[in-house]
């Protein structure tokens, strides 16, 4: 059987070392660097020929850059004869172009799904899409994993009258993942309606459900400028919630989003490590990581020894 190499972008060197670790291997050499001109330079510093390749890279922080450098090393693998190259995308970079939501628009999941299979991708490895239906883009297997099983270890761990609260989504779209949390912690859920009247911008929200005297868990698939969030959590507070925490599964925190987090109600926000949160939670004291590691390590494992994955999608490996 062909050996496990693992090779980490620069996006989130900390992830792959742990999902190494995990896996009793270490990270394999490459050298990535960009030429005077900014073009990006990929040297693999070790023979993949007949190997399983898996390539890890988020689509977060430089995402054009680190996208390429993902492209690239896919393509360098590939020619120098690897048996099977996988992309561990993390973060899928563009996930929110996923449709044509109005004239003219692209929509560059789809084309980062081309750019992937063209480059020689033989299979993904991703986490939480934004849409499921991203899947659909690709014409190789991708399995779209869940942080679901260690948001729920976490609720129960760090919430103490966890089986008093309820689970709220802040928009329409978020309203399925939120139904599938509450039913396995056997407790209600809220729905909160927004309009928005320009892009990241939210005009009006009206709540759905009851959080009187409740604690309130705001679930969403990913924190980007927390408009939605904080102004959900303000609404909740309004509605009567005790108190009000929010679950993410991807803490991408761009423009003023920490500075939000810390004047708003909101006790904690908790993420995932698929986007690096260090220099994040030095400025924004509220934010909390679960690791995820495991759970890309073990799928890691079992695509590597042709076992099923779908074990994962309920429950975190120990």
């Amino acid at each position: 059987m062909p050996n496990i190499k693992i090779f980490a972008g620069n996006s989130h060197p900390e992830l792959a070392q742990r999902i190494a670790q995990r896996l009793g291997t270490e990270p394999s050499k490459v050298v990535l660097k960009k030429f005077a001109n900014q073009e990006t330079c990929v040297e693999i510093g070790e023979s993949v020929r007949g190997e399983d390749v898996y390539i890890l890279q988020s689509g977060c922080g430089e995402v054009n850059d680190h996208l390429m450098e993902l492209l690239i090393m896919i393509h360098a693998c590939k020619i120098a004869s690897a048996e099977r190259v996988t992309a561990v995308i993390p973060c899928y970079p563009y996930a929110r172009q996923d449709k044509k939501d109005k004239s003219r628009a692209p929509i560059s999941a789809k084309l980062v799904a081309n750019m992937l299979s063209v480059a020689g991708a033989d299979h993904i490895i991703t986490m939480d899409l934004h849409a499921s239906q991203i899947q659909g883009f690709f014409d190789i297997p991708v399995d779209n994993l869940y942080a679901e099983p260690a948001v729920l270890k976490w609720i129960k761990e760090n919430i103490q009258n966890w089986r008093d609260c309820t689970i709220v989504s802040p928009d329409a779209g978020g309203a399925k993942r939120v139904v599938s949390i509450a039913d396995r912690l056997n407790v209600n859920f809220a729905l909160i309606h927004k309009e928005r009247a320009v892009a990241n911008e939210v005009e009006r929200m009206t709540l759905v459900g009851d959080v009187t005297d409740r604690t309130a868990i705001i679930v969403d698939d990913m924190a980007d400028t927390c408009g939605t969030v904080v102004k959900a959590a303000e609404k909740l507070k309004e509605a009567g919630a005790k108190c009000v925490y929010a679950v993410m599964t991807l803490g991408v925190f761009s423009g003023p989003a920490l500075n939000r987090l810390m004047e708003s109600c909101i006790e904690a926000i908790v993420v995932s490590n698929t986007i690096p949160q260090h220099e994040k939670i030095a400025r924004c004291p509220k934010i909390q990581v679960v690791d995820v590691s495991s759970i890309i390590g073990e799928s890691i494992r079992r695509t590597h020894n042709g076992e099923s994955v779908s074990y994962l999608f309920g429950n975190v490996p120990l």
